[in-house]
């Protein structure tokens, strides 16, 4: 059944989902996931072997690979340079399909560079990795809700409400709630990986999320629409003293940061 229009504050073609009654804009769409690397060569090379990328950008401070889902979305993996080593806690990150190969897995990620990390995980059945620069990922045991996302199987997004920011991602992004599992998020396609809320150890701090999410506005959205928008929704512009910049600086209600990108 094709879902019902609805005209929303922010501007563009808003859809309504009749299972959950949620509200998703479909004028923006998920483009990035941004990694800020001291060494974005070495980070860049290790990430792009891992998920099978495609090289878009291949310079010294900045590396962009291409993840594309048969049937599904593109994901743009973007490693940016940065002064500062990563600090402890990571509020998002990726989790990796592993299934039935998951130690063979395992053993290729350690192989590419990646080390065991205790976060104090205990008994689980996934292993905890850590990537070349410290920041953690985890390789997945087998579940059924990891069918076609391809070798990202999920990027977990820590959450002072999930229930609540799952709606706000939802609207922002157009993904839609996975069946019986409205903190679960899915491309429209049902393919490509999840964006999981996930109830937050502790509140976010001052410190900038070591991975943060892109979204790009497509030809005729309006970008102070937008901005309402997630105003209404409980995010909030940030205004750094970064000097002028193409794109617009938010954070979710939770305060992980996010970025708007022009329309190309």
């Amino acid at each position: 059944m094709p879902p019902a229009e609805l005209s929303g504050s922010a501007g563009g073609t808003h859809a309504f989902d009749a299972v959950v009654g949620w509200p998703t804009v479909w004028f923006m769409y998920l483009e990035n996931l941004i990694i800020d690397a001291v060494e974005p060569q070495r980070l860049g090379r290790f990430w792009e072997e891992v998920v099978g990328g495609e090289r878009l950008t291949d310079e010294m401070d900045i590396v962009e690979t291409r993840l594309a889902i048969d049937g599904g979305p593109e994901l743009d993996l973007c490693f940016q340079r940065v002064t500062e080593p990563p600090s402890t806690g990571s509020r998002l990150h990726i989790d990796l399909r592993g299934g039935a190969r998951q130690d063979d897995e395992v053993d290729r990620l350690l192989g590419l560079g990646a080390r065991h990390l205790d976060i104090g995980q205990g008994d689980v059945p996934w292993v905890v990795l850590a990537d070349p620069e410290g920041n953690p990922c985890c390789v997945m045991e087998d579940r059924a809700a990891y069918t076609d996302t391809g070798p990202i199987a999920a990027f977990p997004l820590d959450s002072a409400d999930p229930d609540r920011d799952a709606k706000f991602w939802s609207w922002l992004t157009g993904w839609t709630p996975m069946p019986g599992s409205p903190r679960a998020l899915r491309h429209r396609s049902q393919r490509g990986p999840l964006l999981e809320l996930c109830p937050e150890p502790a509140p976010k701090g001052t410190t900038k999320n070591r991975l943060h999410l892109d979204i790009r506005l497509e030809s005729g959205d309006d970008p102070d629409g937008a901005a309402a928008g997630i105003a209404e929704r409980g995010g909030r512009e940030l205004h750094p003293d970064w000097g002028e910049l193409p794109w617009r600086i938010y954070t979710d209600p939770s305060g992980n940061e996010l970025c708007v990108l022009p329309a190309r």
